[in-house]
């Protein structure tokens, strides 16, 4: 091959990659593709978690799956989005995780984000430990058609909004162990902080349900207690 050609071809594969990369340029792309992470949804549903009106929402996603990251289902006139595998789940994590480790900007805006809550935490191993040894209840407070989709097994499902309320669900002599989308997700933090207020003993899953799903932990699925 003339090296004039090969230098050609060496181009068009290298803009094929680059389509990728400008299909995550925009952190409201980003933020589908959390919520995506979390399990198929539909363009409404979509557009109300983030915030945004159903035709920009619709774009975006449009946006997406041309570059391949998402999948779609029709039911009847809804459109369904779907992540177009695991692959764009990890994918997703580690752009997040490299931007933490390089980026000046990012650790500012996340501790701006979460806040500086000081909450205790615990690993995966350690969860599954205290768990097995009834030492401690698993707390799920994202929305309940994410917990639907898919959480940690044994995991009670009380969405953040309603945990002032239906605080007397969980036991009062037992630590809880709070989880939410993944390690970005301020739900946890926020409930953590309501526990701890209210004289429970509450601790923070190190991450979340992302998390969880890439380290093939066990996950247990439409089981809504």
């Amino acid at each position: 091959m003339p090296e004039n050609t090969k230098s050609a071809t060496k181009v068009r594969l290298y803009d094929a990659f680059a389509a990728s990369g400008k299909a995550l340029a925009s952190g409201k792309r980003l933020e589908l593709l959390e919520l995506l992470a979390q399990g198929e949804r539909s363009v409404d549903a979509l557009a109300k978690a983030a915030g945004l009106n159903l035709t920009t929402a619709s774009a975006h996603l449009q946006v997406l799956k041309q570059a391949g990251f998402v999948a779609t289902r029709r039911e009847g006139v809804r459109i369904h989005y779907r992540l177009a595998g695991d692959d764009v789940a990890q994918l997703f994590a580690l752009l997040r995780k490299v931007a933490e480790n390089h980026q000046a900007a990012v650790p500012a805006a996340r501790d701006a984000y979460l806040g500086e809550h000081g909450a205790a935490e615990v690993s995966h191993d350690e969860l599954r430990v205290r768990v097995a040894a009834g030492e401690a209840v698993v707390l799920d407070v994202r929305a309940v058609e994410e917990y639907r989709a898919g959480h940690i097994p044994t995991a009670v499902s009380i969405p953040v909004e309603e945990l002032a309320e239906r605080i007397d669900e969980l036991p009062e002599d037992t630590e809880i162990v709070v989880y939410c989308r993944d390690e970005y997700c301020v739900l946890a933090y926020e409930a953590v902080s309501l526990l701890t207020g209210l004289g429970r003993r509450a601790v923070r899953l190190t991450d979340g349900m992302l998390e969880w799903r890439l380290s093939q932990m066990p996950v247990d699925a439409a089981d809504l207690r």
